[in-house]
């Protein structure tokens, strides 16, 4: 298939460059045209294992707009689950310059939905006892600043820790401009940082920071003696039996995946699937996995049958106004690795997630019956695009109601 890369390392600082100068949030870090029937949405039909086209007309229009928009993404997929079946809205292509629309099984960036996985981690971690929420950065990592000692496991998965965010310093975006393919020491992120004190008191109050999963890796590796890929897949990916579901570290991607792209009218997109390496993200951001299975791990988290009854009730005690990043549908509130959002139809629990070429919305009712995950192949945050941004959570609103009604 073409396939559209960046074809020299000057290429690729380039459009570093061009990414970070438009105020996309690198750490969870067009003249081509689409070829015929690639603004149509798909009607593939069932795939033979649950999966069928949804048949909501209007639904299936406002992802054809999306994908229409001049500053839209190439493709979209929304995949709405009940009951082991699922409704499939997709328009646009996986990659441009082919017909091939995005499938369920197709692989794709989390972003910080990777959150959410780290959480699950951490909260499995508490349940059978080697980690408890009050436990504080002093006691679990005392190799971090002194002036960082008293944030607690339960802040950094709620975002009230106060941590200074790795992924806006200037030295950490000066690395990745210089080389996107950098390889980093996903355990010494925090150093780049380790010079600032809180941004306030630890629990003073709201704010999203990528350094807070970092911690909670650091901190679950440090309980256990196991490295945080090898608890992700014993705490999470094996007993949801995922397969596709895993956490790189360099920048390739694995075949089929919906490619992501970098959109800035009137120049055409430009692929930038494979522009930055993983390693730079780690527990915050570097989560690849499919719609199918995002929606698998998701009605699981938002149930609690990944933390006991006890680590449920402190997981949904909410923050009000937390909001994820990028927003949400509807209002936002922050839980410890999970976010509610109360739409006009009702409340989901999830996570939502940007990075170069990819946002995300992975959403489930808080039985775990029902799952809804929305993807789109370019990135969507109040920085680089607040107007789409405001659609795109409309739009997930009005699917948030079909999960919800059907």
């Amino acid at each position: 298939m073409p396939h559209v890369t960046v074809s020299s390392e000057g290429r690729r600082m380039g459009l570093a460059k061009r990414i970070t100068a438009k105020g996309a949030a690198v750490a969870l870090v067009t003249g081509i045209a689409l070829a015929p029937g690639a603004a149509q949405a798909g009607h593939g039909g069932a795939d033979g294992n649950g999966y069928g086209d949804g048949g909501d007309e209007e639904l299936r229009r406002q992802l054809v707009e999306l994908t229409a928009r001049p500053d839209g993404p190439p493709g979209v997929i929304a995949v709405l689950h009940e009951d082991g079946r699922s409704k499939v809205y997709r328009a646009g292509v996986s990659e441009v310059g082919t017909t091939r629309p995005p499938t369920p099984h197709d692989f794709m960036r989390l972003a910080s939905a990777s959150k959410a996985y780290s959480g699950a981690v951490a909260l499995s971690l508490v349940r059978c006892g080697l980690l408890d929420l009050d436990d504080t950065l002093a006691e679990r990592l005392p190799q971090l600043p002194a002036a960082w000692g008293a944030v607690t496991l339960r802040q950094l998965l709620n975002h009230t820790s106060g941590l200074p965010d790795f992924s806006d310093a200037e030295s950490f975006r000066s690395v990745i401009r210089a080389d996107p393919h950098h390889v980093f020491d996903s355990r010494r992120l925090l150093d780049f940082v380790a010079d600032k004190p809180l941004n306030f008191p630890a629990g003073g109050r709201y704010q999203y920071s990528n350094s807070d999963n970092i911690a909670v890796a650091l901190m679950a590796e440090a309980a256990t003696g196991q490295s945080y890929q090898d608890l992700l897949a014993t705490q999470v990916f094996r007993p949801l039996d995922l397969r596709r579901t895993s956490l790189p570290s360099g920048f390739e991607m694995h075949e089929p995946y919906i490619h992501g792209y970098f959109v800035d009218p009137p120049d055409a997109p430009e692929d930038v699937s494979e522009l930055f390496g993983m390693s730079g993200v780690w527990a915050s951001g570097a989560v690849t996995s499919t719609p199918a299975e995002t929606g698998d791990f998701m009605r699981a988290w938002a149930s609690g049958r990944l933390a006991g009854p006890a680590e449920y009730a402190q997981q949904t005690a909410f923050v009000g106004g937390g909001a994820s990043e990028p927003a949400g549908p509807g209002h936002n509130d922050a839980g410890l690795g999970i976010f509610r959002y109360t739409t006009r139809c009702g409340v989901v629990y999830g996570h939502t997630g940007n990075t170069a070429g990819y946002t995300q919305l992975a959403a489930s009712t808080p039985d775990g019956r029902r799952s809804l995950t929305f993807s789109v192949s370019v990135q969507v945050n109040k920085t680089a695009d607040p107007v789409l941004l405001e659609r795109l959570r409309a739009v997930q609103e009005d699917f948030v109601c079909a999960l919800l009604r059907d």
